[in-house]
């Protein structure tokens, strides 16, 4: 009689591979998920695919095999998967109070954010040159990426996601008002302006860039079990003591042990 573990006792190869042969085949039940595992020296109950279906939020077969899920979609090819959109942020310059369109492509998997140059008007012209920098097969934030969310806004004009789609990169296109589809970015928004930018008066494209790329890489994510997008060269001992890193007046006040024991 074979041994089957609970969902409790299965390491995360065995979680991997389960969510891997759902993705794969749509009309896998749990039955035949069980059996195939099984085949491959991985043997747990039906039960516990389920549960860990489930906390991937991966519906049943027959669901799955009629629509899929949103879900679903970004999760099943992490790596390849990229998400682009825009948030304004008003900016105190020599002319008076300007509003700049800030652009962000973020990598989905790792939560890693590229924050591309302000602009007070992104016309086709300035879209294209940013499309180019995306795709540079040298040093290309999007090196490696097959699909590129964003949503219908005509700022992401034709010209843009035909380049993006001559360097192999498809443009996933999201209707209208669907903010939860493009959830990652929405959730950085969010966080940015409440805990930084809303609580600093920015003066010209130089500090807004500066506030923003030392907030984001600061921040530690849910998403990523709480890390930070770069983490330390040298992880500091867990005894070590506890010490602040002061940015913009202390909006955001990130905490870390210190690199070393002091004496």
């Amino acid at each position: 009689m074979g041994l089957y573990w609970s969902q409790n006792e299965t390491d995360r190869s065995t979680e991997d591979l389960t969510v891997r042969f759902a993705q794969e085949n749509s009309t896998w039940g749990f039955d035949r998920i069980q059996g195939d595992l099984a085949t491959v020296s991985y043997r747990i109950s039906d039960s516990t695919v389920s549960k860990i279906l489930k906390s991937q939020d991966i519906e049943p077969a027959p669901m799955r095999r009629r629509t899929g899920s949103w879900a679903t979609f970004l999760k099943a090819h992490w790596d390849v998967k990229a998400a682009t959109d825009f948030t304004t942020v008003e900016v105190r310059t020599k002319g008076g109070l300007v509003t700049f369109y800030l652009l962000f492509v973020m990598e989905l998997k790792t939560r890693r954010v590229h924050f591309s140059v302000c602009t007070t008007n992104p016309n086709a012209y300035w879209m294209k040159q940013t499309a180019r920098e995306l795709t540079n097969f040298d040093d290309g934030f999007l090196i490696g990426k097959r699909h590129l969310i964003m949503d219908c806004a005509t700022k992401f004009s034709d010209s843009f996601r035909t380049l993006l789609t001559n360097e192999g990169v498809n443009p996933v296109r999201l209707p209208p008002r669907a903010p939860n589809m493009n959830p990652y970015l929405e959730r950085l928004w969010g966080s940015l302006k409440s805990e930084c930018l809303h609580r600093m008066i920015l003066f010209g494209e130089k500090a807004t860039r500066n506030a923003v790329n030392q907030y984001h890489t600061s921040r530690c994510h849910q998403g990523l079990e709480h890390n930070v997008i770069v983490p330390a060269d040298r992880p500091p001992g867990v005894n070590a003591p506890l010490e602040t890193m002061e940015r913009h007046g202390g909006l955001p006040r990130p905490y870390r042990r210190a690199d070393r024991l002091r004496d």
